[in-house]
Protein backbone atom coordinates (compact mmCIF):
# COMPACT_ATOMS: atom_id res chain seq x y z
CA UNK A 1 0.00 0.00 0.00
CA UNK A 2 2.05 3.38 -0.86
CA UNK A 3 2.27 6.46 1.83
CA UNK A 4 -0.12 8.52 1.47
CA UNK A 5 0.42 12.33 2.22
CA UNK A 6 -0.96 15.27 3.84
CA UNK A 7 -1.27 18.44 6.06
CA UNK A 8 -3.63 18.94 9.08
CA UNK A 9 -5.82 22.08 8.99
CA UNK A 10 -8.33 22.64 11.15
CA UNK A 11 -7.69 19.53 13.02
CA UNK A 12 -8.74 17.40 9.89
CA UNK A 13 -6.05 15.31 7.97
CA UNK A 14 -6.25 16.95 4.29
CA UNK A 15 -4.32 14.19 1.91
CA UNK A 16 -2.33 15.65 -0.82
CA UNK A 17 -4.60 13.14 -3.54
CA UNK A 18 -7.66 10.97 -2.60
CA UNK A 19 -7.09 8.26 -1.30
CA UNK A 20 -8.15 4.61 -2.99
CA UNK A 21 -9.43 3.38 0.32
CA UNK A 22 -12.73 2.40 0.83
CA UNK A 23 -15.04 4.22 3.42
CA UNK A 24 -14.45 3.22 7.63
CA UNK A 25 -10.55 2.04 6.32
CA UNK A 26 -8.79 2.44 9.41
CA UNK A 27 -5.49 4.43 9.30
CA UNK A 28 -2.65 5.50 11.41
CA UNK A 29 -1.69 9.03 11.65
CA UNK A 30 2.36 9.69 12.06
CA UNK A 31 3.09 13.00 13.08
CA UNK A 32 6.22 14.88 11.89
CA UNK A 33 7.85 11.70 9.88
CA UNK A 34 8.58 12.08 6.22
CA UNK A 35 8.75 9.37 4.04
CA UNK A 36 10.00 8.29 0.99
CA UNK A 37 7.04 7.76 -1.89
CA UNK A 38 7.78 6.33 -5.22
CA UNK A 39 11.56 6.61 -4.31
CA UNK A 40 11.58 10.68 -4.75
CA UNK A 41 14.31 12.17 -2.88
CA UNK A 42 13.88 14.00 0.18
CA UNK A 43 13.04 17.81 -0.02
CA UNK A 44 15.25 19.84 1.95
CA UNK A 45 12.20 20.81 4.43
CA UNK A 46 11.73 16.95 5.29
CA UNK A 47 15.54 17.20 5.76
CA UNK A 48 15.53 19.71 7.97
CA UNK A 49 13.01 18.09 10.08
CA UNK A 50 14.63 14.89 10.00
CA UNK A 51 17.44 16.36 11.53
CA UNK A 52 15.32 17.74 14.34
CA UNK A 53 14.07 15.07 15.05
CA UNK A 54 17.17 13.15 15.29
CA UNK A 55 18.42 16.00 17.18
CA UNK A 56 15.67 15.36 20.03
CA UNK A 57 17.05 11.59 20.47
CA UNK A 58 17.80 11.40 23.95
CA UNK A 59 21.03 9.14 24.64
CA UNK A 60 20.71 5.70 26.02
CA UNK A 61 22.28 4.88 28.78
CA UNK A 62 22.73 2.15 31.04
CA UNK A 63 23.15 1.60 34.66
CA UNK A 64 25.94 -0.46 36.00
CA UNK A 65 23.85 -3.46 37.24
CA UNK A 66 21.49 -2.89 33.34
CA UNK A 67 24.56 -3.66 31.81
CA UNK A 68 25.69 -6.25 34.05
CA UNK A 69 22.02 -8.17 33.29
CA UNK A 70 22.47 -7.22 29.40
CA UNK A 71 26.15 -8.34 29.44
CA UNK A 72 25.50 -11.95 31.32
CA UNK A 73 22.48 -12.54 29.16
CA UNK A 74 24.67 -12.19 25.99
CA UNK A 75 27.53 -14.42 27.36
CA UNK A 76 24.38 -17.03 27.93
CA UNK A 77 23.47 -16.65 24.78
CA UNK A 78 26.65 -17.24 23.25
CA UNK A 79 27.45 -20.59 25.43
CA UNK A 80 23.96 -21.55 24.08
CA UNK A 81 24.66 -21.00 20.44
CA UNK A 82 28.12 -23.10 20.72
CA UNK A 83 27.15 -25.92 22.65
CA UNK A 84 24.46 -26.03 19.97
CA UNK A 85 26.80 -25.48 16.82
CA UNK A 86 27.95 -28.99 15.86
CA UNK A 87 23.84 -30.27 15.92
CA UNK A 88 23.23 -27.54 13.74
CA UNK A 89 26.09 -28.30 11.29
CA UNK A 90 24.92 -31.93 11.76
CA UNK A 91 21.85 -31.22 9.91
CA UNK A 92 23.00 -28.79 7.67
CA UNK A 93 25.72 -31.13 6.53
CA UNK A 94 22.54 -33.87 5.98
CA UNK A 95 20.81 -32.00 4.27
CA UNK A 96 23.69 -32.00 1.56
CA UNK A 97 24.29 -35.61 1.52
CA UNK A 98 20.94 -36.23 1.44
CA UNK A 99 20.00 -36.85 -2.52
CA UNK A 100 16.33 -35.59 -1.59
CA UNK A 101 15.89 -32.62 0.23
CA UNK A 102 13.28 -32.84 2.59
CA UNK A 103 10.27 -30.52 2.09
Amino acid sequence: MPILRGKIKGGQVVLDRPADLPDDTDVIITPGLPACVDNEPMTPDEIARVLALMDMTQPFDLTDAERAAWEAEQAATKAREKAQFIEYAERLRGMWDDPVPPR
